[in-house]
């Protein structure tokens, strides 16, 4: 993800570049305001994508040495039923339309939205830390011999 973190780090780069030209030429304060919110985007990106690779490394991707191979595999696990999707569109809906009936549901929607966000975040909290233990149980044969042929 190390390439991918600098593509986002030029980018956020290229939207404050812009912003401070902008706003410095232009003084209108709704295109700033937009151009500095893509830039606060694009470093948020940058930033997640540099702590996934901080935290897992190199992939195969990054490598210059690395064959089409490397990247075989399971990508990652990915929920087969979560209500949390539909919790956090509905919080964004119930924002959206805050925004035109009022504050107090604005509020709502946006708790609504943030259980959601967290929901979504946290389901598989504990998952990563127990996979490669019962992956490497499911592929041992129960009597323990180490041979996984049958016959």
């Amino acid at each position: 993800m190390r390439t991918e973190s600098r593509l986002f780090v030029g980018v956020a780069a290229f939207f404050l570049v812009t912003a401070v030209g902008y706003g410095w030429r232009s003084r209108e304060p709704a295109g700033t305001a937009v151009l500095i919110v893509a830039f606060l985007m694009a470093a948020l990106v940058a930033f997640f994508l540099h702590m996934q690779y901080r935290r897992r490394g190199l992939r195969a991707q990054d490598r210059r040495d690395a064959e089409i191979a490397d990247t075989a595999g399971p990508l990652d696990f990915f929920s087969p039923h979560s209500p949390w999707p539909i919790t956090t569109a509905v919080g964004a809906v119930l924002a959206a339309l805050g925004v035109v009936y009022g504050l107090w549901l604005f509020l709502l929607g946006l708790g609504v939205l943030g259980h959601g966000v967290f929901g979504m975040v946290f389901q598989h909290a504990g998952r990563g830390a127990h996979a490669g233990r019962d992956v490497q149980r499911s592929n041992s044969p129960a009597d323990g011999s180490g041979s996984s042929s049958t016959r």
